[in-house]
């Protein structure tokens, strides 16, 4: 798709490609906060996963474990995996890309996982 940052055609993809299959590769993070993470990204423009197709499923799942091997060698503590679909659910581009994010025991929130940002009682909606 024109202008996706995520799509390679385009040549505007940020942060280096650290590995690549035939349907998906995975970009480290250049959030200077995320360190030792990236994103898993389908090379077909799809929004959501719920569009990939049984290859680029498996093509994921034989990425993600190498993923998991490059970046086991900064010995995190953990892991925060995630999806976001759809603007509300924070999804910014709308490409499908999953996050792979290495967590240590050094840092500030240590221990709050994906769900900390959500049970927030700011972010509680009112009853209907």
């Amino acid at each position: 798709m024109k202008n996706c940052p995520f799509c390679l055609e385009n040549n505007i993809l940020k942060g280096e490609i650290l590995a690549q299959n035939d349907l998906c590769y995975f970009v480290e993070s250049i959030d200077s906060v995320l360190n030792n993470s990236g994103m898993i990204i389908s090379k077909r423009h799809v929004e959501s996963p719920w569009d990939f197709n049984d290859d680029e499923w498996l093509a994921i799942k034989e990425l993600f474990l190498l993923v998991k091997a490059i970046l086991d060698r900064s010995k995190p503590d953990g892991y925060n995996i995630g999806w976001n679909i759809g603007q509300a659910a924070g999804q910014n581009i709308s490409h499908a890309h999953l996050h792979v994010i290495a967590r240590f025991k050094d840092e500030p929130l240590a221990g709050k996982g994906i769900r900390y940002a959500f049970k927030q009682e700011s972010n509680k909606r009112p009853k209907l």
